[in-house]
């Protein structure tokens, strides 16, 4: 037997968070393309569902007065309340995919974020950044889906935002979108080797020594 046959390695906790039209959707698409084992959690939500939308499968739609007893019990390792409806993260089933080996990929936003490192302090933050305001601008406005109102907001929000890169672990400046990727999953690959996550390699790789260590 090989150590590595009775070595099991904990799942990763992974935070990606960016400002609108950083191109963090299409980053994290490649990186779910080429690690396709990702544990995903179904949110919580208050909110009504909407066309297809079944209960369990793209959200576990509750009532706000389930939410709220779910949330008072400290069940949910991050909520949200956008335009008046409740989302939240439920703990127990990202504990449950860590547990046994998978990693936990989380798009989403700063404020978010910083409730899961409350939770999961030894997990993977990563701040992905645009390359300047003025590129910024272009891929909003490229994208041709927001008005000049939206996009001053978005531009407003942007800078809030930024301003929250220090309280991340890791930073990714997108100016080439193949280069952000691999420091991304560099990133990713580098948070898989920390020794938090393999609490027992060491002690169990040194028993292979038996009484000449």
């Amino acid at each position: 037997m090989t150590p590595d046959d009775h070595i099991s390695r904990l799942g990763q906790v992974l935070v990606v968070c960016a400002p609108s039209g950083t191109g963090k959707s299409t980053i994290i698409e490649m990186l779910r393309k080429e690690f396709p084992n990702f544990g995903f959690s179904v949110s919580y939500t208050t909110r009504e569902p909407r066309g297809q939308e079944i209960n369990g499968r793209e959200y576990n739609f509750v009532s706000r007065e389930t939410f709220v007893v779910m949330r008072s019990r400290g069940e949910f390792c991050e909520w949200a309340d956008v335009h008046g409806n409740f989302y939240g993260t439920a703990t127990k089933p990202v504990i449950d995919m860590l547990d046994a080996g998978r990693d936990v990929l989380f798009d989403i936003d700063v404020q978010g974020a910083k409730q899961l490192k409350k939770t999961f302090y030894k997990g993977t933050f990563v701040f992905l950044l645009p390359p300047s305001r003025e590129e910024l601008v272009r891929r909003l406005e490229g994208r041709g889906t927001d008005s000049a109102e939206s996009i001053e907001r978005r531009l407003g929000n942007a800078t809030g935002e930024m301003e929250q890169a220090r309280f991340f672990d890791n930073w990714v400046v997108n100016d080439d979108l193949e280069e952000a990727y691999q420091e991304l999953k560099a990133v990713y690959l580098a948070g898989r080797c920390k020794p938090s996550l393999r609490p027992g390699i060491l002690n169990n790789i040194m028993d292979t020594w038996g009484d000449d260590g």
